[in-house]
């Protein structure tokens, strides 16, 4: 279902936020810029996401990118690491978009807390949902909160409290916004303290979504005045702020600015070589990839032929077992495989829920599986199952090494780091898989998989080609 495209529409949204067929769980695009990933969309698709997620009260860390974030990450590892562990980055404001195009990349509209602000509070009161307050100065979150309970109807303000409090109130924050029933806390302590603190203290609070603001509340208070439309859709409101606290903001605009588009500058085209390496890795890679498989295929052919008689003899059904997973960039496809269990017994969705040897919920992997046939066990534990994908590495949707694809089940319960994994080909064979297999917890093998994609060479690849052999023969993990 299409999200709707423009802030004025609120009409238009009204009756489709009503609508259950909307999954909370549906990524918006996304697009890497300055190593972020920004969010790549609209105001009003971003504010309907926010609600959504907030509805259906799916953990979401809110964060912004601008030129002065991008600033202080480069010196602070701890912000950088919040940032990057947020479940959306939106991009704000005219020095993010100007080191996008330099980047040769493309995002969506400047997605600034101040315009997103009246249509994620309309969102939230057309679905009841209640907010809190926290940050500013004394009276600045109550006057915020009045000023959006007033342009946005129906808004249910939860509470609202000051940001000046110290290390031992902390608990008592937490227990005042868990005793109002919050579900979104916009959070207003400046960067990047608020950005630290929501990535430290997230898993204590009841809230769902929690948004790092900045000085968001005294806009929308009304203690600072926002720049002429004009100046904000040319991009130069920063030139109002520095006029308007020039010795706040002299050292933030006038030094930030040249550091940060020279930063911009230098990775623009640090980037571009790497990118030049990447292409000339990947040609390689390919026709690595059709060499090999097309040989394998040819030199296999005994083997399949005997796997497939012996599979048909011991139970009834194919030899070979299709199921369709997800590919590179989230692009579903259909994985072949020799059929290792019986065709009846109970679901896998069953056993997910009952049987799952794997504590991280996401993936599934039973060391005794009752569906498994004695020709299985035997076909698992050397992975010949795994050989007619193959075919999959020369038709394209597989490489020879690359993350395992993931079941669409799986992939729609990943967080932003954890789909991360699919920015590159699966494989049929990969870092954890030489490291443990299914016995590496899967955060574990995130961390792998995304080190891999993000030093991916030829020479790694047939590294670990020849690992793979001995983890076979090990069968260490292989159940």
């Amino acid at each position: 279902m299409p999200l709707p495209q423009t802030v004025d529409a609120v009409r238009e949204i009204r009756p489709v936020l009503a609508r259950p067929s909307f999954s909370p769980f549906e990524q918006l695009p996304r697009t890497t810029v300055l190593g972020f990933d920004l969010l790549k969309a609209s105001l009003a698709q971003t504010a309907y996401w926010i609600a959504s997620r907030a509805q259906a009260r799916i953990p979401t860390q809110i964060s912004f990118l601008n030129a002065h974030c991008a600033n202080v990450a480069r010196r602070d590892w701890q912000y950088r690491d919040s940032l990057k562990s947020a479940d959306a980055l939106l991009p704000d404001g005219s020095g993010v978009f100007l080191a996008a195009k330099l980047d040769q990349q493309q995002l969506g509209e400047n997605l600034n807390g101040t315009d997103l602000f009246g249509p994620l509070c309309r969102c939230l009161a057309i679905r009841g949902i209640p907010v809190f307050f926290l940050g500013g100065r004394e009276g600045v979150a109550a006057a915020a909160a009045e000023n959006a309970a007033a342009q946005s109807p129906g808004l249910k303000i939860a509470g609202t409290r000051h940001g000046y409090f110290s290390p031992r109130e902390e608990d008592d924050v937490i227990r005042e916004i868990n005793a109002s029933g919050a579900r979104v806390v916009f959070v207003a302590f400046g960067v990047p303290e608020q950005d630290n603190w929501i990535a430290r203290v997230r898993h204590r609070i009841d809230a769902p979504v929690l948004l790092g603001v900045g000085g968001l509340l005294d806009f929308v208070s009304g203690r600072i005045p926002r720049a002429p439309v004009w100046m904000r859709k040319a991009g130069i409101e920063w030139i109002y702020r520095l006029k308007c606290e020039p010795k706040r903001m002299w050292r933030r605009y006038l030094v930030g600015n040249v550091t940060f588009l020279l930063h911009a500058v230098g990775h623009a085209l640090n980037r571009r070589k790497r990118a030049m390496v990447h292409q000339v890795d990947r040609a390689a890679a390919r026709a690595i990839d059709v060499a090999a498989a097309s040989l394998g295929i040819a030199l296999l052919l005994p083997i399949f032929a005997a796997v497939a008689v012996a599979i048909r003899m011991e139970s009834k059904g194919p030899a070979l077992f299709r199921q369709t997973r997800i590919g590179e960039n989230g692009k579903p496809f259909e994985m072949f495989k020799f059929r290792s269990m019986r065709t009846s017994g109970p679901s896998w969705a069953e056993l997910h829920k009952t049987a799952n040897d794997h504590a991280d919920s996401i993936t599934f992997k039973m060391k005794r599986d009752p569906r498994i046939t004695r020709v299985g066990q035997l076909i698992r534990k050397s992975s010949i199952d795994e050989l007619p994908q193959l075919w999959n590495v020369l038709k394209g949707d597989m490489s020879l090494v690359g993350p395992r694809p993931a079941l669409p089940a799986e992939v729609e319960k990943y967080s932003v780091v954890e789909r991360r994994r699919l920015r590159g080909k699966p494989g049929i064979t990969c870092l954890w898989q030489i490291s443990g297999r299914a016995d590496l917890p899967f955060d574990r093998q995130v961390v792998l998989d995304v080190a891999y994609l993000k030093r991916r060479t030829v020479w790694l690849d047939l590294l670990i080609l020849l690992r793979t052999p001995i983890a076979v023969l090990t069968a260490r993990g292989a159940y």
